[in-house]
């Protein structure tokens, strides 16, 4: 059994020695802007292959320089309470849970339901693959929480904006912007915002009608939504939520 106890202890060995990686590339962004993630290389990967000269787009912006409109569209689109959870909503992660028990207690194949915060999202796109399972659900929420123990919350929503896919090849809200209104983020408008936000659960099908065939969504609808949502958001932590017994 020797041979046993050496092999899990490799395992074990191997794991810590992954989760010591994450902390450290984590620190780092606390001051050094990622100049790509893990998913950008793939699609990069996939569209350009060993070609040089690749269609990919991405433009840094600081978060002082995108606009309000588009912060709050997001949070509506994507996670109205980012800035009073500490990186999972659990009511939600429980939804998923049933609906994925639901679903592999039968011969259905469909992919997992993610139930997954603007943290978590960004744990998946800065290390993990698109690869549905509950190994790579735990390693998300491992580095989840490393996110939110070492970056502020305004820091990881800048990494975000600035790396999240909107379209084929472009990523973050500089080439989005430019891509789709040829202006930059500070100047969206709430319209623009709205729009930009929408697109996030299937931002390929909104930029090329192509990859439309696998998204069920329809976007005016969702923009009206995002619209009349807005302005109810906040983009600071509240502190007396911390507190709040509701």
């Amino acid at each position: 059994m020797r041979w046993l106890r050496y092999f899990f202890k490799c395992l074990l060995a191997g794991f810590i020695a992954i989760q010591i990686y994450f902390v450290i590339q984590v620190g780092i962004w606390s001051v050094v802007n990622p100049s790509s993630t893990a998913f950008q290389r793939a699609e990069r990967w996939r569209l350009c292959g060993l070609h040089w000269s690749c269609s990919i787009q991405s433009s840094w912006v600081p978060y002082e320089k995108i606009a309000a409109n588009l912060k709050r569209a997001i949070l509506v689109s994507e996670d109205d309470i980012f800035f009073q959870h500490m990186g999972v909503r659990v009511e939600d992660m429980q939804k998923a849970w049933a609906k994925n028990t639901q679903q592999n207690s039968g011969k259905s194949k469909t992919a997992l339901r993610g139930g997954s915060t603007i943290t978590q999202q960004l744990a998946k796109n800065l290390f993990l693959s698109s690869e549905q399972n509950y190994f790579r659900k735990g390693q998300e929420l491992i580095i989840a929480g490393l996110l939110e123990t070492i970056l502020s919350k305004e820091r990881l929503y800048e990494i975000y904006l600035n790396s999240v896919e909107w379209g084929e090849g472009i990523f973050g809200i500089g080439a989005a912007s430019q891509h789709y209104y040829g202006i930059k983020p500070a100047s969206l408008d709430r319209e623009q915002a709205a729009a930009l936000a929408s697109a996030l659960p299937a931002p390929k099908c909104f930029d090329k009608v192509r990859y439309c065939r696998k998204a069920n969504i329809h976007f005016p609808t969702r923009q009206e939504f995002i619209l009349e949502n807005m302005d109810r958001v906040a983009l600071a932590p509240n502190k007396k939520s911390k507190t709040s017994k509701n």
